[in-house]
């Protein structure tokens, strides 16, 4: 009778935290995702729109026009950026690193799988999924389940898919499907044969309960927040006031030619959006003329990865990592409206 008090603690442990971290992210989603999104497809399927497109109306001067694109991209993604980055401490002192590494911890394929499958459901932008992302791997699950999560949050993203559909038509969707989970899967197997999973930074949280709570979870959730919010919004300043220079020509015609591919590519790996936002950017620009290839290399790019999501994740992963996501993404962009033009 003298063990029944010892064990009655570890009981509630391993139960109370899971389910407390489970609703947070039930939650939040249906508050931040599920349900306005709910909401938002029913207006795409009416409309033929989800709005106007968050490139227009460019201020000529760089300061202004990054006082702008900031307000605008802050107001459209605040509420996810904050969900992120309570899940991404949250999932660090709540669930148990056992149950992480069983599940996402090994550096076979079907710790991949897990990865993609876990990031369906967040349905975020590469920036307010990267605290999470960071909070997996301090955790110690394997890069490649990690990467993979980070990447099918955007790509992935069945509301997104399902705005495309009506907004660009069901082929534009369809392709964006096929290409999205070619590359969740491409990119995050490169990057488990290529990083090792011993350079996973050491975790910040003790293995046992040495302090309350709400104390461990504050001191880890501020940690993340260091590391990866101020970089956040001076990327995301610098990338406003630069828009026009990687956008020359949004209002204008883009060629149906391999120039615009590669240069459509490029610039929707380093700009940053909202959840969704290349439909309606990509939507604007071929009303103004750009040709079917430089508009599916900015679908596949413009949403997988930006220059303030990568630096969110620079003590994630190592830079390889991050190289290889990058890389990945450009060529993946780049090949996509090659055979555009090919098939053309």
């Amino acid at each position: 009778m003298t063990q029944l008090p010892s064990h009655a603690p570890a009981t509630r442990f391993a139960w109370w935290k899971p389910l407390l971290f489970l609703a947070v992210v039930v939650i939040g989603l249906w508050y931040v995702k599920w349900q306005p999104y709910y909401g938002k497809a029913f207006t795409a399927a009416e409309t033929h729109s989800i709005g106007k497109s968050i490139l227009a109306n460019a201020a000529d001067s760089p300061w202004r026009a990054a006082l702008d694109y900031a307000m605008v991209y802050f107001l459209a993604v605040w509420k996810a950026a904050v969900l992120g980055v309570m899940l991404g401490s949250l999932v660090q002192v709540l669930i148990p690193r056992a149950w992480l590494l069983r599940l996402m911890g090994s550096s076979r394929f079907g710790s991949t799988l897990m990865g993609t499958g876990l990031g369906l459901p967040g349905m975020m932008c590469s920036c307010c999924a990267a605290p999470v992302t960071a909070g997996l791997r301090q955790s110690q699950v394997s890069s490649g389940a990690a990467m993979a999560f980070w990447l099918a949050n955007p790509l992935l993203n069945p509301a997104t898919l399902i705005f495309m559909g009506f907004v660009l038509g069901w082929n534009f969707a369809a392709i964006r499907l096929v290409a999205g989970l070619m590359m969740v899967l491409g990119i995050a197997w490169l990057v488990q044969r290529s990083v090792p999973d011993q350079a996973v930074a050491a975790p910040v949280i003790p293995a046992r309960d040495e302090h309350p709570f709400l104390s461990r979870w504050l001191r880890v959730m501020w940690r993340l927040f260091c590391n990866t919010i101020p970089l956040y919004i001076v990327a995301v300043l610098l990338l406003g006031a630069a828009r026009v220079w990687l956008f020359p020509h949004a209002d204008g015609a883009v060629g149906n030619t391999l120039f615009w591919v590669m240069l459509m590519a490029i610039a929707g790996c380093l700009f940053v959006i909202p959840t969704a936002a290349e439909i309606p950017i990509v939507q604007t620009m071929m009303l103004a003329g750009m040709g079917i290839a430089p508009a599916l290399a900015l679908l596949v790019t413009l949403p997988a990865v930006s220059v303030p999501s990568l630096l969110m994740l620079h003590r994630a992963f190592p830079a390889r990592a991050l190289w290889i996501a990058l890389i990945g993404v450009a060529g993946s962009g780049m090949l996509l409206g090659v055979l555009a033009l090919w098939l053309a």
